[in-house]
């Protein structure tokens, strides 16, 4: 047969080729980032082909920033293989790395095309999330990334928070049920898209803003659900989560940032005056 769809972490086999449900979910959660970015970009006056080309090459450059960041801190565990550290269909992508990447990316192909980087950062702060919520239901098809056993490791725990079976069932591994932190971590992202969408069309955000709150609320979030997880990377033996030092340096970071700049008025242009000049332009 030359198609061949199958369960688990396999979306589909043709010939000799296989298209894992991990690269589908993260691909479809960049073109639907894209789209968002498209139609909001119109409003305050970034060209979509911009957002295509920046896409197109920030994808696979936040790709390898997420690579890099997760092999730099579990090298233990490729450096008698090296072939696995090309193996990103098994996971292991770290999404700090690939916000980091995508920033640097971004300042570069913002001041090559003179285009107004804070512009830029809040199309991305959306962008991200929506992204992010979408790409952790890959971490759910390869049963990775979940928490602890959940109290009496019993299914009923996880039928009494409302859960459908077919995600209790994928949270079944190794005769255990897991809390399913990627579930937890996608609904937050959710939320926070939705807040970021409302906040931008008040009279309060300066542009720019939005990727400081993104920094905020996405870091409250991974550091709370990074607790639960049976994963993290630590700091050497320390005992310290990776993940969660970097979302509280990252909230101070935006907290302190957002804070300054509207006291002290830096670059005071408003969201929706951008879109107001954007509209009589």
């Amino acid at each position: 047969m030359l198609f061949k769809f199958n369960e688990g972490n396999i979306f589909i086999e043709i010939g000799p080729f296989t298209i894992m449900w991990y690269a589908v979910l993260i691909l479809s959660g960049v073109m639907v980032a894209v789209f968002l970015g498209v139609k909001e970009g119109e409003k305050i006056g970034v060209p979509k082909d911009f957002i295509y080309d920046l896409a197109l090459y920030g994808v696979p450059i936040s790709v390898i920033g997420a690579r890099i960041y997760y092999v730099s801190f579990s090298w233990d565990q490729y450096a008698n293989n090296l072939i696995d550290v090309f193996r990103i269909d098994q996971g292991g992508l770290a999404i700090h790395g690939a916000v980091i990447a995508a920033v640097i990316w971004g300042l570069i192909y913002c001041e090559v095309k003179e285009v107004n980087f804070l512009k830029a950062v809040d199309l991305g702060a959306v962008g991200f999330l929506v992204a992010q919520a979408i790409g952790r239901w890959g971490n759910f098809m390869n049963q990775e990334a979940h928490g602890g056993v959940v109290p009496g490791n019993s299914r009923t725990y996880l039928e009494g928070i409302g859960l459908p079976n077919f995600i209790i069932d994928k949270m079944y591994i190794e005769g255990s049920y897991y809390h399913p932190t990627f579930l937890y971590e996608s609904t937050w992202n959710i939320l926070g898209m939705a807040f970021l969408m409302l906040l931008r069309r008040t009279k309060h955000v300066y542009i720019g803003d939005l990727g400081l709150v993104y920094l905020m609320w996405y870091s409250v979030g991974r550091c709370l659900i990074e607790g639960m997880r049976t994963d993290s990377l630590y700091i050497g033996d320390t005992g310290i989560r990776i993940a969660q030092l970097i979302s509280i340096l990252l909230f101070a970071l935006g907290a302190i940032v957002l804070s300054l700049r509207h006291f002290k008025k830096w670059y005071p242009k408003y969201y929706y005056q951008i879109i107001e000049e954007n509209i009589e332009e």
